[in-house]
């Protein structure tokens, strides 16, 4: 009874909270397009995906050999807090950070539409 209450209190939505951290379908589908459009607009030309033991993240590059432009930050600990996703810039200032992943990818998709205009 006490275990279970235990195991209970450090799952959060479905997995334990030592389990690795990752994008889902339609959290990749949502920044998949988006980078898209950035590279038919060609502002970003490269991506990398760096998990950490709490986090995951989707960085992109205007090239491959450069410090990542925008970082987009999964980090599930921050769920009932802040928000778990978050776009950090290059200098490492969080630009924008929320519980939604679309509203919190509107920063960038702003950026997109200042390049086509």
């Amino acid at each position: 009874m006490v275990q279970d209450k235990a195991e209970e209190a450090t799952r959060v939505r479905g997995r334990m909270a030592g389990d690795p951290v990752f994008f889902d379908r339609c959290e990749l589908f949502l920044i998949l397009d988006l980078y898209g459009r950035m590279v038919a607009a060609g502002e970003w030309r490269d991506y990398g995906i760096e998990r950490g033991a709490d986090h995951v993240a989707f960085a992109v590059f205007r090239r491959a050999a450069e410090h990542p432009l925008y970082r987009i930050v999964k980090r599930p600990s921050l769920r009932r807090r802040q928000g778990q996703y978050a776009v950090v810039g290059m200098d490492g200032r969080i630009l924008r950070r929320g519980h939604d992943l679309a509203s919190v990818l509107e920063v960038l998709r702003r950026k997109l539409l200042r390049t086509l205009d």
